[in-house]
C-alpha cells in the first residue's frame, strides 16, 4: 500500500506540468511536440494564453500589420491616422519642429527682464518705458492731436495718413492674432498697459509691426538730421528687443512683426490719401 507522501507526490506531478513522477523538474525540448494533455491544459487557461500572446515578439512586431490587413480584408473601416506610425516624416515637418524648439529655447534665454527675480530684473522699468513708447494708444492719440493742431496742408496730409496707417496696423495685427492664436510665452507676466482680449495672443508682435512701420514712415516723410534718423532706427530696434526681454513675445513673433510692419508701409504708400481726396470721398458719402 503506497504511503500518503507518495500519493501527494504523484498528485503534484500529475497536476503541475514540467515535474516528473520522481519529483524532479523536467525541461521540455524545443523541437519536441508537447503532449495533447499538456496542450489542453495550457489552452484552457485564458490568463496564460493572453500572456503568451502579449509576450510573443512575433505578435508584437506583426500586430499592426496583421490588424490592418485583417481589417482591410474584412472590409472594415481603416485605422485612424493618429494610430499609425509615421516612419518617414517630411523634411518640412522636421524643419518646423526644430525651428519651434530653437525659438522657444532662445526666447526663454533672452527673457532676462520677465520678472524682478530675473537676471536683469532691475532693468524692467526701463524696458516697460520702451514698451509704452511703442504702444498703439499713445501713437493714435499723438497722431490725432498733431492732425488737429497742424495748420498746413502738407502737415495735415502726413498726419492723416499716419493716423490711417496706425488704424490699419491695429486691424491687421488683431486679425492675424485671432487667426493664429499663439499663446504668449509661459514666463510672461500679464501686466501690460491697456490690453484687449486679442492681446493675450502672441503672434505677431504689434509693437514690432508698429515700430517698423512708423520708423519707415517718419524717415520717408519727415526731414530729419542724421543723428535723429539713427535714433529712430535705434528706437525701433529697442522696441522689438524689449518684447523678448520682457517675455511678452517669442523671437519669431518679433521677427515676423518687423517684416509685417515693413510691408504695411508699402500698403500705406499704395493707399495714400490726400486731403482733397478725403474731402471728396466724405462729400460722396454725405
Amino acid at each position: 500500500m503506497p504511503s500518503p507522501k507518495a500519493k501527494n507526490n504523484s498528485g503534484r506531478s500529475g497536476s503541475v506540468p514540467g515535474i516528473g513522477n520522481n519529483g524532479r523538474y523536467e525541461f521540455m525540448s524545443l523541437n519536441r511536440t508537447p503532449s495533447p494533455h499538456l496542450l489542453q491544459r495550457q489552452g484552457s487557461d485564458p490568463t496564460s494564453a493572453r500572456l503568451r500572446a502579449s509576450e510573443s515578439p512575433t505578435r508584437r512586431r506583426g500586430s499592426g500589420s496583421s490588424n490592418a490587413s485583417s481589417s482591410s480584408a474584412a472590409g472594415g473601416p481603416p485605422l485612424p491616422e493618429e494610430d499609425c506610425m509615421r516612419l518617414n516624416p517630411s523634411f518640412i515637418g522636421i524643419a518646423l519642429s526644430s525651428l519651434l524648439a530653437i525659438d522657444l529655447w532662445l526666447s526663454k534665454r533672452l527673457g532676462v527682464c520677465a520678472c524682478e527675480e530675473s537676471p536683469w530684473g532691475s532693468m524692467r522699468p526701463l524696458m516697460k518705458l520702451i514698451e509704452v513708447s511703442g504702444h498703439g494708444i499713445p501713437w493714435l492719440a499723438g497722431a490725432a492731436y498733431c492732425l488737429y493742431k497742424s495748420d498746413s496742408a502738407a502737415g495735415q496730409e502726413v498726419m492723416l495718413n499716419l493716423l490711417l496707417a496706425l488704424v490699419l496696423d491695429v486691424i491687421l495685427v488683431g486679425t492675424v492674432k485671432a487667426v493664429v492664436r499663439r499663446r504668449r510665452p509661459a514666463h510672461n507676466r500679464m501686466d501690460m498697459f491697456a490690453t484687449f482680449s486679442v492681446d493675450r495672443y502672441s503672434f505677431p508682435s504689434g509693437h514690432a509691426t508698429r515700430a517698423a512701420m512708423c520708423a519707415r514712415f517718419l524717415l520717408a516723410h519727415l526731414v530729419l538730421a542724421a543723428p535723429l534718423r539713427v535714433l529712430v532706427l535705434l528706437w525701433a530696434t529697442l522696441v522689438g528687443l524689449s518684447r523678448v526681454m520682457l517675455g511678452r513675445h517669442n523671437v519669431t513673433d518679433v521677427a515676423f512683426g518687423f517684416g509685417m510692419g515693413y510691408c504695411q508701409y508699402n500698403l500705406v504708400e499704395a493707399l495714400w490719401v490726400s486731403p482733397a481726396g478725403l474731402q471728396s470721398t466724405l462729400g460722396l458719402w454725405g
